[in-house]
């Protein structure tokens, strides 16, 4: 099983969300031994995850980057859906980016 990345409130509502169901993201997130990442690189596969607005600059340049790398039709439309969370995430207040691992 993949991740589930979700949008929440700050009272843990969810807003939105989008799984990956066929691991895509364990394909192309940065390891954690990557220090070119700023952020995505400490998602965690077992636990959870959490990005606040604050970190939002830098979670969606970040899937900018990767998706412009996107092979597959199904890594560009998962990562064009993250992005839109992340943005959401980024331009309303009291809003967070959670990475749900197994």
């Amino acid at each position: 099983m993949g991740l589930n990345i979700v949008l929440e409130d700050e009272k843990g509502t969810q807003i939105g969300g989008v799984g990956d169901p066929t691991n895509i993201l364990h394909r192309i997130l940065p390891s954690s031994d990557d220090v070119s990442s700023r952020t995505l690189r400490y998602v965690d596969w077992y636990g959870d995850t959490v990005f606040n607005r604050v970190q939002m600059d830098d979670v969606i340049e970040e899937l900018q980057v990767l998706l412009s790398k996107a092979q597959s039709h199904d890594e560009r439309e998962l990562l064009g859906q993250i992005l839109e969370l992340a943005r959401k995430c980024k331009n309303e207040p009291h809003l967070y980016l959670k990475f749900y691992g197994d």
